[in-house]
């Protein structure tokens, strides 16, 4: 049985778990772009990177629900902020 120990998480930089966070509590992310100052071009460069980070140590999140799950086993948002 695999415990939170066994799990390897990437290594996210501080800016892309900030737009990581605001998407998944967001409804799109034109719309974290403009809270978060950004272009949607960024925002997806963020979300694309994140993914690459995950696929690198074999936890893949291909969609957003993948990655909400990532960021919930990872703590970087929790079910009350959902």
């Amino acid at each position: 049985m695999m415990t939170d120990d066994d799990i390897v998480r990437p290594a996210l930089s501080v800016r892309e778990v900030e737009v990581l966070r605001a998407w998944i509590i967001s409804d799109s992310k034109g719309t974290v772009a403009r809270s978060l100052f950004i272009s949607p071009a960024t925002v997806n460069t963020h979300i694309a990177r994140i993914r690459e980070k995950y696929e690198a140590v074999g936890r893949s999140a291909g969609s957003k629900a993948a990655l909400v799950a990532r960021a919930l086993q990872d703590g970087h948002v929790r079910l009350d902020e959902l």
